[in-house]
């Protein structure tokens, strides 16, 4: 049974994820609208803007977001992994009752 610290520790992780999933998603939004507006500048419009745009804009972040992306994937694995095994015990101590 997990001891009392156990709840501040799990809002700590979550908060963690968190910070690291907003962050990624925040910078990729940031990265796609400067490129949309350097596009636009250049003199690219309507639906070819926003398909550049949406293309250069992942190949920057591919390189550029790439150590974010990770801490993001192994914050969320780790929490998936607990949860997952979570449901696992439950499912096991029904199984022997």
């Amino acid at each position: 049974m997990p001891g009392p610290s156990a709840p501040r520790a799990r809002r700590s992780y979550a908060r963690l994820v968190m910070r690291a999933t907003m962050s990624y998603t925040i910078l990729r939004l940031l990265l796609f609208f400067a490129v949309l507006l350097i596009l636009y500048w250049v003199g690219i419009g309507g639906i070819m803007l926003v398909a550049l745009a949406a293309v250069i804009s992942a190949l920057i972040s591919y390189v550029v977001l790439s150590r974010l992306r990770d801490s993001m994937s192994i914050s969320l694995t780790g929490r998936l992994g607990r949860v997952r095994q979570r449901l696992d015990d439950g499912a096991s101590s029904e199984d022997t009752d």
